[in-house]
């Protein structure tokens, strides 16, 4: 089932699609927000008619200025979209990161200010169907929780290109690390984008925890090289709390989750942007936007994503099909015995997609290449925060050749169980 219906059918109340809609609740705004947002509507007067007013005023100017600092950024790919959707013209929007793209808002101190509680987006959809009502806009949320930009890459094929977008937001600065596995599979999922037959423009969206965990520094080299445009919730959040503004409690209740007065501010810096591009959308359609020479390898260009749809085992051993999680849902499982999955293909790299879980039945199991061990993935997660999808690279070579590939249960592991959710050949 593509995603966007898995999405659609896993939540009842879902606007656009794919995205989840949280529960609706009658909050209350407070004197001063109400204040605040009058004194918001004046200066909104004042501006062009083609600006389209913010759906909230959380940030001062300042605060939206600071997610807003790279003037290099090239909008010419976005901008001619738009001339696209201002003449009727049908577009899709799509959307990619980790659980903060697919909705998840952990409730911060003042959420009782926000007037409608919803993930940004859901506020992103919102401006390109208030902008352009003149024409159909499709929106896809492929937003999963708990992947990385290597991941994003290998379902790449299955969760965005399939839907042939015009304009895709990327958004995976709190699940990476700032390391060269990710500097590479970040800048290879931008490429494969770029060079895409959909060729859609490309937005970065630079996410942060509370606490100043993100890959922003690294991402932003990336949007840097390609002149991408490129928005940072990490600047506006630590503006905010140096400020006094607000506090990480008030912005987040996990320290990793934006709260619903946070997502509401990733909506007031995506609009703001949005609305610059706009204004200016004649002059800036007729700059050139060329892509640039790659920074590093084109190691996971080609990634794809295999499940049981898509590959059929050799030897099942104790493994058998296994409808898994609605994200994935055609895998494999083993509740007991040695495994022994066994599968050929042609690749270069391999990766492993497969669950950790925490109910104390997962156990180690070990990659096996052309006879020879490659890795070892850990399934139990006993004690954290949840289930986790976990993505993994097993195998990495410089040409591609035909192997082996066998899965088996470690002689010293102590549980048995593994759900394996896939491949991610390139």
């Amino acid at each position: 089932m593509a995603l966007a219906a898995l999405l659609s059918a896993a939540c009842a109340g879902c606007t656009g699609t794919g995205i989840t809609e949280p529960d609706q609740q009658d909050l209350s705004v407070s004197d001063d927000r109400n204040a605040q947002g009058e004194q918001e509507n004046m200066e909104n007067d004042t501006k062009s008619e083609e600006y389209l007013p913010l759906p909230t005023s959380f940030a001062t100017e300042e605060e939206l200025a600071a997610s807003d600092a790279w003037e290099s950024c090239n909008d010419a790919e976005l901008a001619s979209v738009m001339l696209r959707a201002e003449q009727g013209e049908p577009i899709t929007v799509a959307c990619i990161g980790g659980s903060i793209t697919q909705g998840t808002i952990a409730e911060g101190s003042k959420d009782d200010q926000v007037e409608q509680v919803r993930p940004y987006a859901e506020i992103y959809q919102q401006w390109w169907t208030d902008r352009f009502p003149q024409s159909d806009i499709t929106f896809v949320n492929a937003g999963i929780g708990g992947t990385d930009s290597y991941l994003g890459l290998h379902r790449l094929n299955r969760d965005v290109l399939a839907y042939h977008p015009d304009v895709v937001l990327v958004e995976f600065s709190v699940n990476d690390a700032d390391s060269n596995f990710y500097k590479c599979s970040y800048e290879n999922l931008i490429r494969k984008l770029l060079l895409s037959e959909e060729a859609p423009a490309v937005m970065l969206l630079f996410m942060a925890q509370t606490n100043g965990a993100t890959a922003q520094n690294s991402h932003v080299l990336t949007g840097f090289h390609y002149n991408l445009p490129m928005v940072s919730y990490s600047n506006c959040m630590h503006a905010m709390m140096d400020d006094g503004h607000y506090t990480a409690k008030e912005l987040s209740g996990d320290e990793v989750h934006p709260s619903g007065l946070g997502h509401a501010v990733v909506g007031e810096i995506l609009w703001s942007y949005l609305n610059h591009v706009y204004e200016n959308r004649e002059s800036a359609a007729s700059m050139e936007f060329q892509v640039a020479d790659a920074l590093s390898k084109d190691k996971y260009m080609d990634g794809d994503l295999w499940d049981s749809q898509s590959i059929t085992p050799d030897v099942l051993g104790t493994f058998a099909e296994e409808d898994t999680i609605w994200q994935f849902p055609n895998g494999w499982k083993t509740t007991e015995g040695d495994g022994g999955i066994t599968f050929t293909a042609d690749f270069r790299n391999l990766g492993i997609l497969y669950m950790k879980t925490t109910d104390g039945k997962s156990g180690d199991y070990e990659i096996w290449i052309d006879g020879e061990y490659a890795h070892t993935i850990h399934g139990d997660f006993t004690g954290g925060w949840g289930n986790a999808i976990t993505a993994e690279e097993a195998y990495s070579s410089d040409s591609a050749a035909e192997h082996t590939v066998e899965i088996r249960k470690a002689e010293d592991s102590e549980n048995e169980q593994l759900i394996l959710l896939g491949l991610l050949p390139s």
